[in-house]
C-alpha cells in the first residue's frame, strides 16, 4: 500500500500543506473526511531559512498526522529550479516532526491563487496560503 493510500485508509487525518518558498511559505490545514483544506498563514524565511518556531507551533496546534508539499514542475513538465529546495524543506520537515511527508506537483497553483484574490491582494500573504490550500486540495482529490 502507497504512503497515500494508508494516509487516506484512516477514517479522519488532518494535514498541514505547504508551499515552500524562499521568502514566504503558505501554510493549510485540511482533513482526509471533509477532503477540503483552509488557509491558515504566511510564514516568513529568513536567508533561505524557514520560521521552524512558527512551523513548530502549527504542528503543536493542529497536530497533523501528515505533512504535505507543494513540488514546482515548469509547463514542460520537469522540476524547476526550486524543486531541490521545495525537497530540501520536506525532508527537514520529516526530520524535524517525525510525520509523514507527502509531495505533490503544485505547478500553478501561485497563479492560481492570485487569480482567486485579484491582483490587489498579493502583498497581503493570503496568496501564498492559498497556494498552500490549493497544493493540499490536490493531494487530498488525488
Amino acid at each position: 500500500m502507497s504512503p497515500r493510500q494508508q494516509a487516506r485508509s484512516e477514517d479522519n487525518i488532518t494535514l498541514l500543506g505547504f508551499d515552500y518558498g524562499p521568502r514566504h511559505i503558505g501554510v493549510a490545514v485540511g482533513q482526509t473526511l471533509l477532503q477540503s483544506a483552509t488557509p491558515l498563514t504566511t510564514l516568513r524565511a529568513a536567508g533561505g531559512q524557514p520560521d521552524w518556531q512558527g512551523v513548530t507551533r502549527l504542528i503543536a496546534e493542529w497536530q497533523p498526522q501528515a505533512l504535505v508539499v507543494g513540488l514546482p514542475y515548469t509547463l514542460d513538465d520537469d522540476e524547476s529550479e526550486m524543486a531541490g529546495r521545495a525537497k530540501r524543506f520536506a525532508r527537514q520537515l520529516h526530520g524535524r516532526y517525525h510525520l509523514p511527508v507527502h509531495m505533490i506537483d503544485e505547478r500553478l497553483t501561485t497563479r492560481e491563487a492570485a487569480a482567486i484574490l485579484g491582483s490587489k491582494e498579493k502583498g497581503d500573504g493570503r496568496l501564498d496560503a492559498l497556494a498552500a490550500t490549493l497544493i493540499l486540495q490536490t493531494w487530498l482529490r488525488k
